[in-house]
């Protein structure tokens, strides 16, 4: 095969985790580049646009020159493919995690047969950490400093004020 193998790890990003950038960290030793994919719509309220989740995203993962950060407004699925990538990589947490990732999967199948989903878990430290809950933390004046990049965290900190 020709084409560089490809990875594409979606999400909202709001705001992006240690966890998050854990498995993206995985992902680059499993493929030749990674495409960190933040969704510019979703039905989840964000605290942060799109373009602010973008450069927290970009900050946390600097370092890591096989990383592309790119928005997406499409089914996930032609995303993938106008990036000609091959992998839809997700995280899952906990069992709780898996029946609506499952469901997404086989959609994504139907829609592009071509494009596989991979399942990573995060590391054991990270399991628990979802944006929300970091959100949460934030809001109510707690530090979140060993869940989230610390340019992360100074945007949570003006935010939640």
């Amino acid at each position: 095969m020709n084409k560089p193998i490809i990875a594409v790890y979606p999400g909202t990003f709001d705001p992006v985790t240690n966890g998050h950038t854990d498995l993206v960290h995985r992902a680059c030793k499993l493929f030749d580049k990674v495409i960190v994919a933040v969704a510019a719509s979703s039905n989840k309220q964000t605290t942060f646009s799109v373009e602010e989740r973008i450069d927290m995203v970009n900050q946390a993962l600097a370092s890591n020159d096989k990383i592309q950060v790119s928005s997406f407004d499409t089914l996930l699925v032609d995303f993938v493919q106008k990036h000609e990538a091959t992998v839809i990589l997700r995280g899952l947490r906990a069992v709780s995690d898996f029946e609506y990732e499952f469901q997404l999967a086989g959609m994504n199948r139907r829609l592009a047969p071509g494009i596989e989903t991979l399942f990573l878990t995060p590391a054991e430290q990270y399991s628990y950490i979802s944006s929300s809950l970091v959100k949460e933390v934030a809001s109510l004046g707690g530090d979140v400093s060993e869940f989230v990049h610390d340019k992360v965290m100074a945007a949570l900190n003006r935010r939640m004020r």
